[in-house]
């Protein structure tokens, strides 16, 4: 019963931020908004980010964790905070911070905070975006564990 409440409040959470409106990617010529991609490293799988603003986005990931969990489903999101270089030739480049939480659905589901560190370049005249993060995670349940993740990854923004 509580996983179907935890299913549920994590598909409005998507709702939410897939519906949310801004205007920083028009305005920056990346495309639109929302970015979907994909991120290889640990975990694996299927990534989505919204901008709110110039300095703020969430983001989004669907993917498959291949360590300690055997093949175990994982959802990730996380709210993130900007900061632009501003002595870039080409392109725009950012550092950004943020906080999170996961859920990965093995056979003891495990629920964590993240705290997402990374880079993101958007290309020039190009609706591309590309990123690296590592995340520290403080994991709750069942246990209180610190972990970590990383990945590298690629966004198409429509």
């Amino acid at each position: 019963m509580k996983l179907n409440k935890l299913i549920t409040s994590v598909l409005f959470i998507v709702l939410l931020f897939l519906t949310s409106e801004s205007a920083f990617a028009q305005a920056n010529g990346i495309g639109g908004n929302l970015g979907a991609g994909i991120m290889l490293g640990e975990p694996s799988g299927i990534t989505l980010k919204k901008w709110n603003n110039q300095r703020s986005a969430f983001d989004v990931g669907v993917a498959w964790s291949f360590s300690g969990n055997n093949d175990a489903l994982l959802l990730q999101g996380d709210y993130l905070i900007h900061n632009w270089f501003n002595d870039i030739d080409e392109g725009r480049l950012a550092w950004y911070y943020g906080i999170g939480g996961r859920v990965v659905f093995a056979n003891d589901a495990v629920v964590g905070a993240r705290i997402p560190i990374g880079l993101n370049y958007l290309i020039s005249d190009q609706p591309i975006g590309l990123f690296a993060e590592v995340a520290p995670i403080l994991d709750l349940v069942p246990d209180t564990e610190f972990n970590g993740n990383g990945a590298i990854g690629i966004r198409y923004y429509f």
